[in-house]
């Protein structure tokens, strides 16, 4: 395995600062990035005065500094002009470069990775996503046969630009807030805590900040799927008795919700919620939801006068569903929240201004709104450890031959009460299963019957 089979995957670049991710792996992909991106312009993008601009951000970590300036030294030696936009979450740079027409972006950052670890996110024209399948193995290819990075002079300019007020406006066109809340962000160490501040302090929010120094330190890992890191948002929301709490990831993509009681809210059953809200004024419209999610969220999509759209995992497939069909909003289990009006892109910002909104605009809690939601029992995400994942799919798929099938991404089997999902991981030998059941001790025997066919669950 070489240097850059390691660190290129699915849909971004990443690994461990100093072995694997390095200021002179940096230069290379900044100008294989810049060569590639702008070689997909069509004639007339090319021609418009600023597409031959690329947008580069980075993240707080102690070395994304380093890494962006090597970064964006290689952009300007492939020939585009590069604009950095300086220390921001990830989703500023996808408004950058739709704001500036720029051909694409980049991110230095390692989301919810520890802090030893950093690495680059890709996004083309239209911050249209840019991974494996869509130019990321062009990228490496390039990478892959650039020397050693040189210390001639650049052919693009390097331009330093401050678009923090525009970032704002267009966020804040999503908040409409007719009474006042007090709401808790975990900012998680990450960008958040640059992001919340900037866009919302003078808004009609109270917000109680947690972890929002961001001095390469983590109080707790920056991811907020894992329960564990959910623990201060919960207690201070309970104790500061707020009406709800946000937990973000590092870069600020990414948002999980806490109800006011303190209890973490599922994302399908919030991707369910927020669907109702668009369509509201976009009656008719599509809706993007990952197949893991629970069946209530198309039975909401269509009660709501939506067109439900069923996707594969992963923001590449989400971005490109919901502009294909021109849908209103996409939601994934993950915590990424797809907005039309967010040039298809997903933003914690966005959906943390949307469910300000909602609460705001309502006597309810978010406790009382997704409740009704709450019809089925899921198991939640397990992994078992497989070495022939594609063989293993197919022998469990043939063991229900009566089931409604389908092998958008992994195998899906449903019948009327239960259905089940088993996906492969990108990148290790293990399986990851999802069930959902109509009552608790269906959802129970189901899973039993399925461990026994999948065998040893893994620690991760």
């Amino acid at each position: 395995m070489s240097e850059f089979d390691k660190v290129f995957k699915a849909y971004d670049v990443r690994g461990i600062y100093g072995p694997e991710i390095n200021e002179d792996l940096a230069w290379k992909v900044g100008h294989a990035a810049g060569q590639f991106l702008r070689s997909q312009l069509s004639g007339f993008e090319r021609g418009q005065a600023t597409s031959n601009r690329l947008v580069v951000g980075r993240d707080m970590r102690p070395h994304s500094k380093s890494l962006a300036d090597a970064l964006i030294q290689g952009i300007a030696s492939s020939g585009p002009n590069c604009v950095d936009v300086g220390m921001v979450d990830t989703p500023m740079v996808y408004f950058a470069v739709n704001h500036l027409g720029a051909c694409g972006g980049i991110q230095v950052t390692a989301s919810h990775n520890p802090v030893k670890y950093n690495g680059f996110k890709v996004c083309g024209f239209k911050a249209k996503p840019i991974g494996q399948t869509t130019g990321l193995n062009e990228i490496k290819h390039i990478a892959s046969t650039l020397r050693k990075m040189p210390s001639g002079a650049s052919q693009g300019s390097i331009r330093e630009m401050d678009l923090w007020p525009d970032y704002r406006r267009h966020v804040l066109q999503f908040v409409r807030l007719p009474r006042r809340l007090k709401i808790v962000v975990d900012a998680s160490n990450g960008m958040g805590g640059r992001m919340i501040p900037a866009i919302f302090e003078s808004s009609d929010v109270e917000i109680i900040p947690l972890n929002f120094t961001m001095d390469g330190t983590f109080a707790h890992e920056p991811n907020p799927l894992i329960e564990e890191n959910l623990k201060q948002v919960k207690q201070a929301v309970s104790r500061r008795k707020a009406d709800f709490g946000i937990c973000l990831d590092g870069d600020a993509d990414r948002c999980v919700f806490i109800d006011e009681k303190g209890d973490s809210v599922r994302c399908d059953m919030m991707t369910a919620l927020l669907a109702r809200h668009f369509l509201k004024d976009n009656p008719g419209s599509m809706v993007v939801y990952d197949l893991r999610s629970s069946q209530v969220v198309a039975e909401e999509i269509k009660s709501a006068g939506g067109v439900p759209k069923r996707e594969r995992v992963g923001h590449a497939f989400m971005k490109k569903a919901l502009a294909d069909g021109r849908g209103v909003f996409g939601g994934e289990l993950s915590g990424h929240f797809y907005f039309r009006d967010n040039f298809n892109c997903d933003s914690g910002a966005i959906a943390f201004a949307t469910v300000a909104s909602i609460i705001s605009g309502q006597n309810k809690k978010l406790s009382e709104l997704v409740a009704p939601l709450m019809r089925y029992h899921a198991s939640g995400e397990i992994n078992f450890e497989i070495e022939d994942k594609e063989a293993k799919m197919k022998e469990i798929a043939s063991k229900f031959p009566d089931a409604q099938t389908d092998w958008l991404d992994g195998v899906t089997c449903q019948y009327p009460d239960w259905w089940f999902n088993i996906r492969a991981s990108n990148t290790e030998p293990l399986l990851r299963l999802n069930l959902e059941a109509r009552t608790p001790q269906m959802m129970q025997d189901k899973l039993k019957q399925l461990e026994g066919m999948l065998g040893k669950r893994s620690a991760h």
